[in-house]
């Protein structure tokens, strides 16, 4: 049966109405990003956190903070945390990561062959061969420990995330060698021995990285210029012995200047992240 010719505009009326007061759709999200890693991936160095007294001691500074704030549309996931090692990240972090994401940064090593004690020991230690030995044994445990580590770790993530994108994110060299420091801390021995620990690093996680398919992101010659006793604006912090926790870490421009431009760019463009 025919509706009546005047019922025609106020059916007309009320679709209109209908259409006007349907709900906006969101737009899709163009992606997804996980962020894994230690305390070089969380706030330690910038002096600014979420809450300071969470272990994981996450900040608003941080580079995939600032990757994360740059591309709205894209899903973000922060699974990093202060002091994790690849067995902690396994356990803790890669659940998170799921099959739809399309980018993953993670930043894991130096915990694992205990750079931390290392750098403690050549703090506080007279003699320079007692912090060069101490270094040598965190280098043969990067060979014998920590490189297997990454593989397995590495191979998880790609099962977990088939189609991501992913970065490895290395570590910077600490000090400029001969450089402006003058003549108090660590002597140019120690310091050097401690560039050749972020070397070794370096080499294990480029290796692995590139074995897995992986994209590795050297902070090094992007640090270099900005380390201790540079002359240029400093992107680490120094020791502080009232704030041994944040010392030896990026600071905030060391996170925007250093680590988020070169994330930025090397996924400029991509689609998808």
């Amino acid at each position: 049966m025919r509706a009546p010719r005047a019922l025609f505009p106020v059916l007309l009326a009320l679709i209109a109405t209908a259409v006007i007061a349907a709900p906006a759709q969101a737009a899709p999200l163009a992606g997804k990003y996980v962020a894994l890693g230690d305390s070089y991936t969380t706030a330690p160095g910038t002096r600014t956190y979420d809450d300071p007294n969470h272990e994981c001691r996450r900040g608003p500074l941080t580079y995939p903070r600032l990757w994360a704030a740059a591309h709205p549309s894209v899903a973000f996931v922060e699974a990093a945390c202060s002091g994790a090692t690849t067995a902690e990240m396994t356990t803790d972090q890669l659940p998170l990561v799921t099959a739809d994401t399309t980018l993953i940064t993670i930043q894991v090593g130096g915990n694992d062959v205990g750079f931390v004690d290392v750098l403690t020991n050549c703090v506080l230690t007279i003699n320079d061969q007692d912090c060069v030995n101490g270094v040598n044994l965190a280098k043969q445990a990067a060979n014998a420990y920590l490189s297997p580590a990454l593989a397995q770790l590495y191979a998880a993530v790609r099962a977990k995330a088939p189609s991501a994108r992913v970065i490895v994110v290395g570590y910077p060299r600490l000090y400029t060698i001969r450089g402006n420091c003058g003549i108090f801390g660590l002597s140019d021995t120690e310091r050097t021995a401690l560039n050749s620990a972020a070397d070794t690093l370096s080499a294990v996680m480029s290796q692995r990285a590139a074995e897995a398919g992986f994209t590795f992101l050297d902070a090094r010659p992007i640090f270099d210029p900005h380390s201790l006793c540079s002359s240029g604006t400093k992107w680490v912090t120094s020791l502080e012995w009232d704030k041994l926790n944040e010392s030896y870490h990026p600071n905030a421009a060391g996170h925007r200047d250093g680590y988020y431009a070169a994330l930025n760019s090397l996924t400029a463009g991509v689609t998808g992240v």
